[in-house]
């Protein structure tokens, strides 16, 4: 008896030592910089995750993986050359900052409005009524408003569709919206739903961007909280979700509001011995107004706008599991942050950057995937808010990048945005001007 004991005693302490061994390793892939852990031991207690983490999750649907597609390889004059002019599209908006389209074959064109509206264009024409208008709800002052819209993969099938606005107390707020039941061009502005409140500590570094990924779930992009240098100390940490890059499930179980992916990489990791918000897919973000996933390869393209001397392009391959850290407040792109070293381990650094000589907040843009200019295939389009300048970012062929500006425009460059063909837009905010991008032929 004491044989058998002492057997079945050793074989528990076996197993043990190998989950140890593994959670260890598990631990180390998404390790914080050396730096951090003096800041990280002082968080406060992780706030309460919402109620849909309590209920029951849906059995996951397994996450696709796109098939890989080859970049181009190209030198920055090759770059340099593709020089672009804008058509304009539509006019007299008020606050344009962002287009996109509902993937469900109709073609038509939907245009935010920063006042709190989404308008629309069909067969060319904008449409005289609002897709949907909640500007009484909406908070207009400095970054606010009503600043990102995304389409489910299934939207033709259910009719949601997803928005972030700032709402009159300042808050951000994520919410789902149905179309009218008796007009597909209308939304229903009593459907609205909660997905996800966030309270702002500032008016200023809201995010705003939704973005569905190739794996169906929810991006949203989330400010630091606004002030300067991450005043609130957000970026850096877990138990909040400012500063981040989360990832939701929002359309498996639409009577909640949202499930957390049991694939998201801090659900059963902690971070130096610290919780994650379960919903955090990536750290480490000041504000990242725009970002866009490459239709074609799965990739995550992220511009994080800087702080006062340098903007910043950032990439994760399809194949990324999350657990990133972008380095914000350690670091301003590929620059120290108000220091004159610091570690640099464990973070995602940018393939592109540029400094505010002219300059002073990177819009985010698009990798092309359209028809009507083949030469623009695999090249990312990005540009410059107060300046107006475009800039066009593709492989190098050897491990690096190429980048290079092509155009400028002298709008107030506040978004890009991509139609079901996959033709790319922007749109200026003062002007009020959209305008897709085609190619200056001589």
């Amino acid at each position: 008896m004491l044989h058998r004991n002492f057997l079945r005693n050793f074989a528990l302490l076996a197993v043990v030592l190998v989950l140890t061994a593994a959670c260890t390793a598990a631990l180390q892939d998404v390790a914080a910089p050396e730096s951090a852990p003096a800041q990280t031991l002082l968080l406060p207690t992780p706030t309460p995750a919402p109620v849909a983490d309590l209920l029951p999750t849906p059995t996951p649907v397994p996450t696709p993986v796109p098939t890989p597609v080859p970049a181009p390889a190209l030198t920055a004059g090759e770059l340099a050359a593709l020089k672009v002019e804008l058509a304009p599209v539509a006019e007299n908006l008020s606050q344009p900052l962002f287009v996109t389209h509902a993937g469900d074959g109709s073609g038509r064109l939907f245009i935010v409005e920063k006042t709190g509206t989404i308008r629309m264009m069909q067969d060319g024409a904008l449409l005289p009524a609002p897709f949907l208008d909640i500007s009484s709800q909406v908070s207009g002052g400095s970054e606010q408003g009503l600043l990102g819209l995304a389409f489910p993969p299934d939207f033709a099938a259910t009719g949601y569709f997803f928005v972030n606005y700032t709402d009159t107390q300042g808050a951000t707020q994520v919410a789902r919206f149905q179309t009218s039941a008796e007009d597909p061009n209308r939304a229903d502005p009593d459907s609205e739903f909660t997905v996800l409140t966030l309270s702002q500590p500032a008016r200023n570094h809201n995010g705003g961007m939704l973005a569905f990924g190739p794996d169906g779930m929810l991006y949203i992009g989330t400010g630091d909280g606004g002030g300067a240098n991450d005043t609130f100390g957000n970026g850096q940490n877990p138990a909040t979700l400012l500063g981040k890059m989360l990832r939701l499930d929002v359309t498996s179980a639409p009577e909640q509001p949202y499930v957390v992916p049991p694939d998201n990489p801090w659900v059963d990791v902690d971070w130096n011995g610290v919780d994650v918000r379960d919903e955090i897919w990536a750290v480490g973000l000041r504000n990242p107004w725009r970002y866009s996933f490459d239709r074609a390869s799965g990739d995550l393209w992220v511009a994080d706008v800087g702080q006062n001397q340098w903007e910043e392009v950032n990439f994760a391959p399809a194949t990324a599991a999350g657990g990133l850290n972008y380095g914000w407040p350690i670091m301003e792109s590929n620059h120290c942050f108000q220091a004159a070293g610091c570690d640099r381990t464990g973070l995602t650094l940018p393939i592109a950057e540029y400094q505010h000589v002219g300059h002073c907040s990177v819009t985010g843009g698009y990798v092309y995937r359209g028809q009507v200019q083949p030469g623009w295939q695999g090249v990312y389009f990005y540009g410059d808010y107060c300046s107006g300048t475009l800039w066009a970012l593709a492989p190098d062929g050897s491990g690096g990048w190429a980048n290079a500006e092509i155009a400028r425009t002298g709008l107030t460059l506040s978004s890009f945005g991509e139609d079901e063909a996959g033709e790319l837009y922007v749109t200026d905010l003062s002007g009020g001007g959209v305008y897709r991008l085609e190619a200056d032929t001589p």
